[in-house]
């Protein structure tokens, strides 16, 4: 088996298996960490992966995103809701932590949060909470069917767990992130909870790439 096919198969059972922990069952769930792929990149390398390409949502300021809209930005997308108690907040910071380490270059970076609550996370709510980590991040949300396809097609495991009170309730759900190259090429698979030098260093390496 070649190391590319090697490392691609890493990420896809990343997708599958790698949970958030949000809901009260999990909360050490899924920690299973991949080793970075023998390359340039300190997180797992999985250009030529064959999902994620695309999704129609809606940012929290109301205007209809795709993936295109981004081109000549190198991109992050992470999949979480406003609710969760830690894993997203944790992937949040480390994120405007790494655009920060980059300095004027961390305006060529734009950060994704994609809801896997639409029923709670409105773009209202949205709009408070994703830029509290940095003004330039986007929350992107639409109706249950809109969420349910781009998870799918992105390979993002959620569900739902019932909590103590009636309606209340939190989410599972894959913990690692995308980002995309500024020709808008999936990249790279970022694993969670590992700091945000890692980051920015990778995002430095896609953002010297040739235009």
């Amino acid at each position: 088996m070649s190391h590319r096919l090697r490392t691609i198969l890493a990420a896809l059972m990343a997708a599958a298996l790698l949970l958030g922990g949000c809901g009260d069952k999990g909360k050490e769930g899924g920690q299973m960490l991949l080793s970075p792929a023998k390359s340039s990149f300190k997180n797992t390398d999985v250009t030529g992966l064959g999902y994620g390409r695309d999704f129609n949502l809606v940012d929290h300021n109301g205007k209809q995103r795709r993936l295109e809209d981004f081109r000549g930005k190198v991109v992050m997308v992470f999949f979480g809701y406003t609710q969760c108690p830690d894993v997203c907040p944790t992937t949040m910071t480390e994120m405007a932590e790494a655009v920060k380490l980059l300095g004027p270059d961390g305006d060529k970076v734009q950060v994704l949060f994609i809801t896997v609550d639409p029923e709670r996370d409105t773009p209202a709510l949205l709009s408070k909470y994703v830029p509290a980590f940095d003004s330039r991040f986007l929350g992107l949300t639409g109706d249950q069917a809109a969420v349910d396809k781009v998870a799918k097609e992105f390979r993002v495991f959620y569900q739902k767990v019932p909590g103590k009170q009636p309606g209340s309730y939190t989410m599972d759900h894959t913990a690692g992130s995308y980002v995309y190259d500024a020709k808008g090429r999936i990249r790279l698979f970022v694993r969670h909870g590992q700091g945000a030098e890692p980051i920015a260093h990778d995002l430095k390496r896609l953002l010297a790439e040739p235009a």
